[in-house]
């Protein structure tokens, strides 16, 4: 198994890369992943960054400039947020129930018509992240009753369990999502592992390229077996694990990794795998 993606890079034509975990931790860039997505664009190859950030395309950009990671490391954004506007868009002039932090996530909203207000009232339960980062899903069960009771669909923003925040595992919307599935709720998701997410990123990767791609010249390059590895499957992708975020502790990603285990813990997914590296690099 590689650990360099310039030993991968002659194979593909393009790549669909994961954000948070890959290209920066939540506080700051990881520089020899910004560095090893520009190498990658030399020549004429297509980077589309593909993320569950419960936000639209335009703010997650701001906050790539805002770490440091320059627009020629990558072609184009599409996130969870922009594809689940599309679940949210039919809700227009009715009331949701906004689950995640009360301004952050407004631009999801932008343009579409929706009030938010209590569950009580709502037609809906719309999730982009535990209202803060020491929240965990455990904590909600009082509100999940009423959501239950009241048959609420819950639309996730951000099908992520957890994240990699600046060394701190956090937990996301997709924990809540899944604890209300298994108290019986109904969920939908559009972000990865889902294929409306990928269907967008394709199209705005042959959109780069100006041309079609194949899909065996693509590679997907994720840091979660949940969302990027089963993705990267449902799309036909091949896949590049990135080992040292939340998957570091279990994979020893950054003291001996035995690529048994690696294998072994991609291999439930379907992805074919080709390689894993703690760190994205060239």
């Amino acid at each position: 198994m590689t650990d360099r993606l310039s030993a991968l890079a002659p194979a593909y034509d393009a790549i669909l890369s994961d954000v948070w975990g890959v290209v920066h931790n939540g506080v700051a860039a990881h520089p020899e992943a910004v560095d090893a997505l520009r190498r990658f664009r030399q020549g004429g190859r297509r980077v589309v960054l593909i993320t569950n950030a419960p936000r639209a395309a335009a703010p997650i950009i701001e906050m790539l400039d805002h770490m440091g990671v320059p627009r020629d490391a990558y072609d184009k954004v599409v996130s969870s947020g922009d594809v689940t506007r599309a679940m949210i868009a039919p809700y227009r002039g009715r009331v949701i129930h906004h689950i995640g932090p009360q301004s952050i996530d407004d631009s999801l909203y932008e343009g579409l018509g929706v009030i938010r207000g209590s569950a009580e009232e709502a037609e809906a339960v719309v999730v982009t992240d535990l209202d803060t980062d020491d929240d965990t899903p455990d904590m909600y069960e009082g509100r999940i009753a009423l959501w239950l009771k009241r048959n609420l669909p819950l639309i996730c923003a951000n099908p992520d369990r957890v994240v990699e925040h600046g060394g701190r595992i956090i937990y996301c919307g997709g924990a809540l999502a899944d604890l209300y599935e298994a108290h019986g709720g109904r969920i939908r998701m559009a972000g990865k592992p889902y294929r409306p997410i990928y269907d967008e990123a394709l199209t705005l990767a042959e959109a780069a390229a100006g041309r079609a791609l194949e899909r065996t010249r693509i590679l997907a390059v994720g840091d979660s077996v949940r969302t990027d590895a089963i993705g990267a499957a449902n799309a036909g992708l091949d896949f590049l694990f990135v080992t040292g975020s939340i998957h570091a502790d279990e994979l020893d990603a950054f003291g001996s990794p035995d690529p048994a285990a690696a294998r072994a813990l991609v291999a439930p997914s379907g992805a074919r795998l080709v390689g894993f590296m703690p760190r994205l690099a060239w």
